[in-house]
């Protein structure tokens, strides 16, 4: 089995994939005071858990965001399954030409959404990823990476109000009944959910006018399904998109 691994801001997720089927998916905090050790021992229970032998694991792939522990991941990798980890990064066969200005500081995970993406459209589409920050990525017609938009993400654009407005309450990110809200909490949901709206609506619109208004949009990450229904720009979810982008990249990578 292979063993895919997003590292994430927030959470970390293992994705194990039989062939091109994706068996498993687990989520974890990435929680940066964690080390090797402990995060082995987490994935070790997760793996007990779901009747997954470790011996069946026999190649693993990385991509991270947080530099911090890109080595305790590539460490868990060597401890739990004695395999050498995959790391995406500078050098590795992504299939797509990387056209930005410095291609060495393009994040892993907008290039593992951008190869998923281009393999399942086979054209031009437009990736956004709600992550931590929410990621516009493009790829063009010919399956190249042109670069993007990035964006602070709902939550921590709600954390911030939350923090900066003292009389404000800290409420949930749940769809509102309504635009026009009557209480506090019902105009602060409206304000963060449809607003949030707009913004991806927005910006989408922007990139549609330099790439071609027909291009589609696929939407993954953690809010995807709350925000993917309210929008007018948002064509699909593909929930896991960065695992499968990193299964094709391990495969791309083969001796």
């Amino acid at each position: 089995m292979l063993l895919v691994i997003d590292v994430g801001n927030t959470n970390i997720v293992y994705g194990l994939f039989q062939g091109d089927r994706l068996e498993h998916r687990f989520r974890v905090e990435s929680g940066r005071g964690r080390t090797a050790d402990e995060f082995a021992v987490v994935l070790r229970q997760l793996l007990d858990m779901h009747g997954v032998d470790p011996a069946s694991v026999d190649a693993a792939i990385i991509a991270s965001v947080v530099p911090s522990l890109t080595e305790p991941m590539i460490d868990v990798v060597r401890k739990s399954f004695g395999r050498e980890a995959l790391v995406v990064g500078p050098g590795i066969r992504t299939g797509l030409p990387i056209l930005i200005d410095n291609p060495r500081e393009a994040g892993a995970d907008r290039i593992v959404n951008a190869v998923a993406a281009f393999d399942k459209i086979a054209g031009a589409v437009i990736v956004v990823d709600f992550g931590t920050a929410t990621t516009f990525d493009c790829v063009s017609a010919k399956g190249e990476y042109l670069g993007g938009a990035i964006c602070p993400g709902i939550q921590i654009s709600a954390d911030a109000l939350f923090s900066r407005g003292a009389k404000l309450p800290r409420v949930e990110i749940q769809k509102p009944a309504r635009a026009l809200g009557k209480s506090t909490v019902s105009a602060m949901q409206s304000g963060i959910v449809f607003g949030y709206v707009g913004l991806v609506d927005g910006l989408v619109a922007r990139l549609r006018d330099e790439l071609g208004a027909a291009t589609p949009v696929l939407a993954t990450g953690g809010l995807a399904r709350l925000i993917a229904p309210l929008s007018t720009s948002i064509d699909e979810v593909y929930d896991d998109l960065t695992l499968v982008g990193l299964r094709i990249l391990y495969e791309r990578n083969l001796p």
